[in-house]
């Protein structure tokens, strides 16, 4: 077994830990998912061997390809956290138990109509995009309650939480700032009281940013170079707005 990728997920977890000490939070309360995005299957045997079950994938492709040979190992959970087309869907709600990235009607639609057909239902994430950046996916956070209340028609998607991704190349207050929004989001959400919504959940943070989510009230943060070590593919290859595609 490389050493490596265990060292890295012990530094991770002290890291999570200190975080959730500095404010007052306990570190059961944050779920550490790996994303695994480019990610070799070795790499990810190594990660279920120091522990870890929670992944997510970014691409519908890469999603299919690992999933089957990654069966063996029944404590696996697949999430699925990259921009997601319409046209993937079928793929997608084969293998995973939650997508964080639902961010328009559209897609709201196409799984739910995937859903009905597989008389089965998926927890979802709202994305939000906090930073107002182009670059990036998500609905903008003054149309997330309609966006929640659109969704509310169908009854195969359970509206968990939140999701977002912080400001790139930012400083560690803006990317907090971005991380605040989501929250004062999810407090909104939650003052409507809709029994059809759960608000408990909201994924921020990655490897640069994630000890300032776990401040901000993060449940779920998403870590892949940290344990993992570098991509050979930029991050806006993962959610570039020109690969809309279908949408």
């Amino acid at each position: 077994m490389d050493q490596l990728v265990e060292q890295n997920l012990n530094t991770v977890r002290q890291q999570m830990e200190l975080a959730c000490i500095a404010s007052g939070r306990h570190i059961d309360d944050v779920k550490l998912l790996l994303a695994t995005k480019t990610v070799s299957l070795d790499k990810l045997h190594q990660a279920i061997q120091a522990g870890e079950a929670l992944f997510g994938e970014n691409k519908a492709q890469e999603l299919r390809d690992k999933f089957p040979l990654m069966q063996q190992h029944k404590q696996a959970e697949w999430h699925f956290i990259g921009h997601l087309q319409t046209n993937k869907v079928k793929d997608v709600v084969k293998y995973v138990t939650l997508i964080h990235s639902v961010d328009r009607l559209k897609l709201g639609q196409a799984l739910h109509q995937q859903l009905t057909k597989e008389n089965k239902s998926m927890d979802i994430l709202v994305q939000i995009n906090t930073s107002y950046e182009e670059s990036k996916f998500g609905a903008p956070p003054e149309t997330a309650l309609e966006l929640v209340e659109q969704l509310c028609q169908f009854d195969t998607l359970k509206i968990k939480g939140l999701m977002t991704i912080g400001k790139l190349n930012a400083t560690s207050e803006e990317t907090r700032d971005c991380f605040r929004l989501l929250k004062k989001v999810q407090a909104q959400i939650k003052d409507r009281n809709d029994p059809r919504v759960e608000m408990d959940t909201l994924s921020m943070g990655m490897s640069g940013d994630f000890k300032v989510a776990i401040e901000e009230g993060a449940t779920i943060i998403r870590v892949g170079t940290s344990v993992f070590g570098q991509r050979y593919l930029p991050d806006s290859y993962y959610w570039n707005e020109n690969m809309r595609g279908d949408d």
